[in-house]
C-alpha cells in the first residue's frame, strides 16, 4: 500500500494505463463472458457503438483513480492518470472515426 502514497508522474502513468485495461476486463466478465475474450476484443474494435460505450465505461476506472489522487492532494500522480486518460480518449475517438 505504500506505493499508493507516493506522488509522482510515473506512478500516475502506470495507474492510468492499468485502469482502463482493468475496466475493460470487468466489463467483459459482467456482460460478455459468454464469448471468448479475443472475440470480445474483435467485436469491440470493429463495432462503433461498442467503441463508444465500452471505451467510455472502461475509462471510468481512471476517473475513480483520478478523483482519489486529487482528493488526497497527490497532484503529480493525478496528472499522470489524466494524461493517459486523454490519450485513451483520443485513441477511442480516432478508432471510431477510422472504423
Amino acid at each position: 500500500m505504500m506505493l499508493f502514497k507516493r506522488d509522482n508522474l510515473q506512478l500516475g502513468l502506470i495507474l492510468g494505463l492499468i485502469g482502463p485495461i482493468l475496466g475493460l476486463v470487468v466489463i467483459y466478465f459482467l456482460k460478455f463472458s459468454s464469448v471468448t475474450f479475443s472475440d470480445f476484443l474483435d467485436e469491440f474494435f470493429n463495432n462503433n457503438k461498442l467503441i463508444t460505450s465500452i471505451g467510455s465505461l472502461s475509462l471510468l476506472a481512471n476517473v475513480i483513480l483520478f478523483t482519489i489522487f486529487v482528493n488526497t492532494r497527490r497532484d503529480k500522480t493525478a496528472r499522470g492518470i489524466f494524461l493517459v486518460t486523454l490519450v485513451f480518449g483520443i485513441a477511442i475517438l480516432i478508432l471510431k472515426i477510422l472504423n
